[in-house]
């Protein structure tokens, strides 16, 4: 059992319709899990899919519906102001794509909105985790089903958390153990851990977008603990050995790197690949936290976008505390859904189905300057008139966003102001 990415070349005429792109990756007689679109050319768009092979029906029904499945919404639930926040992970993201350097943005953000939903990748800092109340901490997946109309939220007081890591060095495991009872001190959470024997092989890679990608090998082990205890649990938190001995991951976290503007995080990818199969297996929230196999070889003083990765030694606090009151996933009229989703964050240039998604929901997409390796042009999109927003930073996405909940119109608030239209 394995995950594994592809690169498919399309052409650029091809609608990025669902059922056009179930058919294409279906094609390929495994499953799709995780799916964007990287650019274009002049006759070509290139799209970067994840897929999970198996062969265990139990895992994967033959009815079971893939990433593709649509539900359009009906209407806007106006009762509430609520944002989605996505900084995707491992494609270098000038704000938010390093060691939680998102995590100021989200509490401005979720200071503009009644609940704001986010993924892992915008709050994760190894021991770090600043993500403030009315935020909803989902993995990425899970964020894209709700856009989807596949799933709704329900909101929690705690979950109980399943720990897996990895079994090896006994120290690292102490630490792990140390870790785990730091956060139920601290945060009074309610966790136990299982060591695994079998270890999965998780190695890095590098799409020939510059995505951060990889591939899992010997996913078996993992997969069967979840299922062996899963039911007990409502949540799941995952410490594994990742391979990282590249002169990529060795660069990256080079204290005396100059300041780039573009530079992909090296793990992020082969994590989202991991917790993005398991949440789709398990329909529970989940989220990883890399785990060394030797002694830490973060040392020295580091820019300040990866300096958390040097002050922690396990990274998994993070995730306690983003899983602690992580929403469980339900059925979509059980819970917080895509009705109650009033506009959707993103940096620009990036288009996956989660923007796909908004599209035909009608739901404001605000993108926002935020340098990253994608090179889509969003205005080739097809948005519907006001439902589409540019934004220079994060705190002139707060305007738009406070102007979207007033009801104001973008033009009447900036100038010159053109004449009323009159149509003929």
């Amino acid at each position: 059992m394995r995950v594994h990415h592809k690169e498919i070349k399309i052409n650029r005429e091809q609608e990025l319709t669902f059922d056009n792109l179930d058919a294409l990756t279906r094609e390929y007689g495994e499953h799709a899990i995780r799916f964007v679109v990287c650019g274009c050319d002049d006759s070509h768009r290139f799209l970067e899919v994840d897929f999970l092979e198996t062969d265990n029906s139990d895992l994967w029904p033959a009815g079971k519906k893939g990433i593709f499945a649509f539900r359009q919404r009906e209407g806007e639930n106006a009762d509430s102001f609520n944002a989605v926040l996505m900084i995707p992970t491992g494609i270098g993201c000038e704000i938010g794509g390093h060691e939680g350097d998102g995590n100021a943005v989200c509490r401005l953000i979720a200071s503009a909105c009644d609940t704001l939903v986010i993924h892992p990748n915008v709050v994760n800092a190894t021991d770090y985790n600043e993500m403030p109340p009315n935020t909803l901490y989902v993995e990425g997946s899970t964020m894209t089903r709700l856009l989807m109309g596949q799933v709704g939220l329900q909101k929690v007081r705690a979950n109980r958390l399943l720990t897996l890591v990895d079994r090896g060095i006994t120290k690292y495991n102490e630490e792990i153990r140390n870790a785990v009872s730091t956060a139920r001190i601290t945060l009074g959470i309610d966790s136990d851990i299982f060591e695994m024997e079998k270890l999965t092989s998780c190695k890095i890679g590098l799409s020939r977008s510059g995505r951060a990608v990889g591939t899992l090998e010997d996913m078996e082990n993992l997969f069967e603990t979840i299922d062996k205890y899963g039911d007990s649990y409502q949540a799941i938190a995952l410490s594994t050995h990742v391979e990282r001995d590249t002169d990529w991951y060795r660069e990256y976290f080079n204290p005396d790197r100059e300041y780039q503007d573009v530079a992909v995080n090296p793990t992020g990818g082969i994590e989202a690949m991991m917790t993005h199969a398991a949440v789709e297996l398990f329909n529970k929230p989940c989220a990883h936290a890399p785990a060394p196999q030797g002694d830490s070889p973060h040392h020295g003083v580091f820019e300040p976008r990866l300096a958390p990765v040097a002050g922690s030694i396990r990274h998994i606090h993070c995730v306690l505390k983003g899983l602690h009151k992580s929403p469980r996933i339900v059925f979509y009229e059980a819970g917080f859904n895509a009705r109650d989703v009033s506009c959707v964050l993103i940096p620009d240039g990036c288009v996956g189905l989660p923007v796909l998604a908004c599209i035909q929901q009608g739901i404001p997409v605000i993108a926002v300057k935020n340098r990253n390796i994608m090179s889509n042009d969003l205005d080739e999109l097809g948005f519907e008139h006001g439902k589409f927003f540019r934004a220079e930073n994060y705190l002139e996405a707060v305007g738009i966003m406070q102007m979207l909940k007033e009801g104001i119109a973008l033009d009447t608030v900036t100038r010159p102001i053109s004449h009323t239209r009159i149509l003929e």
